[in-house]
């Protein structure tokens, strides 16, 4: 703790411009903050002020030591507040936005548990698949789905998703079972918003064109549709694992699999994160991954 004496009573001195204001301002005696920075300045061999019966000012090493010590202590009192918000109870008014099915079958029922943790919250959830402006709408918090965009939000990643290719048993018997990406030029492919399909080859991305009799912007209803034999689908995990599981969907062009991608949560840019968002996202991180 050594390296600290006098720290404090340096920084005080520069910005209030003498002794005795800084004495005032930390509410020891003058003698003891011109002893503390003699001392500094003894121990950095360095001269840290000018000294005159009218005036205190910092000598061109002082100004660069007062540079780094403000950061330090800024960086010490950030700590300190962080701590206290950490430790703080989460309460008030919380505002999330998340994609609609995601936000149905996993964020809103853990926001259920979270609020039970928390009675004194007041969470206000708004599900869509309309990517919204957390600042201009007065969010707190997103739940954003696949690659994120340039932005100046902070994110940090919740859990991953797959995308997996799947028919059912009746549709693959009538219609033959793809090998490639190329070999859904004639298949019935059930499309989202895209028009094309993401896959990997050797590890490179690329994107195929597909086409088919339907065309919906909702999984649930291309999930439906393949679970009834109307064609292949492309969907992340979370919509056809537990078909996959049960047999009711087979998986297709497994080696072509894409990558990973992630689920985030996305808040706007404020160092001083108020509790309650940390502690969710710290709640959901663990939930979810």
């Amino acid at each position: 703790m050594g390296n600290w004496e006098g720290v404090s009573e340096f920084v005080a001195v520069a910005e209030q411009g003498g002794f005795t204001p800084a004495a005032a301002q930390l509410g020891i005696s003058t003698a003891q903050v011109s002893r503390q920075v003699t001392a500094l300045e003894t121990r950095l061999a360095t001269k840290l002020f000018y000294r005159t019966t009218r005036k205190v000012s910092l000598t061109e090493a002082g100004e660069v030591y007062y540079q780094h010590c403000r950061q330090v202590l800024d960086g010490l009192e950030e700590a300190e507040r962080a701590l206290s918000q950490l430790q703080s109870t989460p309460r008030g008014k919380l505002k999330i936005t998340a994609p609609t099915t995601y936000g149905e079958t996993r964020i809103s029922p853990l926001l259920n548990d979270f609020m039970l943790r928390y009675p004194e919250l007041e969470v206000h959830c708004r599900l869509t698949n309309q990517k919204v402006d957390l600042v201009e709408a007065g969010f707190d918090l997103a739940i954003r789905l696949g690659q994120l965009e340039d932005s100046s939000m902070m994110a940090r990643r919740l859990a991953t998703r797959t995308l997996h290719v799947c028919a059912s048993e009746e549709y693959l018997a009538e219609h033959g079972v793809p090998e490639t990406p190329e070999d859904l030029a004639v298949q019935n492919c059930l499309q989202g918003n895209l028009g094309y399909w993401r896959f990997a080859e050797q590890g490179v991305e690329k994107n195929v064109r597909v086409t088919g009799p339907l065309h919906c912007n909702s999984g649930q209803v291309l999930l439906d549709a393949a679970l009834k034999g109307l064609g292949v689908v492309q969907l992340p995990d979370y919509y056809v694992q537990d078909y996959l599981a049960k047999g009711l969907l087979t998986e297709l062009l497994v080696p072509y699999r894409p990558a990973e991608e992630g689920i985030w949560a996305l808040y706007p840019h404020n160092r001083h994160l108020s509790p309650k968002v940390r502690v969710l996202v710290d709640f959901l991180s663990e939930q979810l991954g």
